[in-house]
């Protein structure tokens, strides 16, 4: 199987097309292995969109390393768009590209070789707790809600980029409890789908440091739903306006959003590499 390897401020995805005659969740968590496999934090596997569907230039089925499915990523779609423009399959500057969180469009504002810079239209966050989903009654949004952990009590924000957060401010982010606290919530009976975290500190109005656990992955160097995730976050606890600079371990994601408005993220990929993956002892994909 052909793939290409891409990553987004360091969370890594490879791109391989769509392989009907196997199992995607495991061939997902075997090639995403990181001592047998090539190694990444997801895989997306893209195909042609149907006919009906014109307002797609590409399908995407993203996937995380333990092989479940991510209904969204903002760093996977950009780490796609790239991989369309510099394979010569895509030369227009705007794209679309069909997620199961729906159409994303993606434009390209400036390449440099082998880097890409996507502005990403993200859609409206969603704010109803009965969509995110979490077991909590009434309306949201849910502002600092106290959860209890195996870690101590948080309290959170929760929303969802199509996929769902939930979002902790942190005084000193380089004492936040990730590796106890991230399991802990993604795996909290409140989500019946589990749930992603991201942990802010607030800079500024305009800056929040971030750092992620990512559903079905564990600790990643940058996340764009999770950015996202953080940027509604603080705006909606009267912490930040947009424009808002998120800074990750290794670079900035850029989000646009004001409540009620969709909301855009701005930021790179690169390509990597790209080679061949031997695809054995793998079950047939059911039909």
């Amino acid at each position: 199987m052909k793939f290409a390897k891409l990553h987004g401020l360091g969370n890594d995805f490879l791109i391989a097309e769509s392989d009907a005659r196997s199992s995607l969740p495991e061939l997902a968590q075997r090639i995403c292995d990181r001592h047998c496999g090539v190694g990444a934090d997801g895989i997306i596997f893209f195909y042609q969109p149907a006919a009906s569907d014109p307002d797609a230039e590409c399908s995407a089925l993203i996937f995380n390393a333990d092989g479940s499915q991510a209904e969204m990523s903002g760093n996977g779609v950009r780490c796609l768009a790239a991989f369309l423009h510099y394979s010569g399959r895509c030369s227009a500057d705007a794209i679309g590209i069909r997620t199961v969180a729906g159409i994303k469009r993606l434009e390209l504002k400036q390449r440099d070789r082998n880097v890409f810079v996507f502005r990403c239209s993200m859609g409206q966050p969603i704010l109803d707790p009965a969509r995110i989903p979490a077991k909590l009654t009434g309306p949201g949004p849910v502002l600092e809600h106290t959860l209890e952990t195996p870690a101590g009590a948080v309290n959170v924000t929760l929303s969802s980029m199509g996929n769902p957060h939930c979002s902790i401010f942190w005084p000193d982010l380089d004492r936040a409890p990730i590796d106890q606290a991230g399991p802990a919530l993604e795996h909290h009976p409140c989500f019946p789908n589990r749930t992603n975290v991201e942990f802010i500190q607030v800079l500024d109005a305009h800056h929040l440091r971030v750092a992620f656990w990512e559903r079905g992955v564990g600790p990643t160097k940058a996340s764009g739903t999770g950015s996202s995730a953080a940027a509604v976050a603080a705006v909606l606890n009267g912490l930040a306006e947009t424009p808002i600079a998120i800074r990750t371990e290794l670079g900035e994601l850029n989000v646009e959003w004001s409540p009620g408005r969709e909301l855009f993220l701005t930021g790179p990929a690169e390509f990597i590499c790209a080679g061949d993956y031997f695809v054995t002892g793998l079950p047939a994909e059911r039909s």
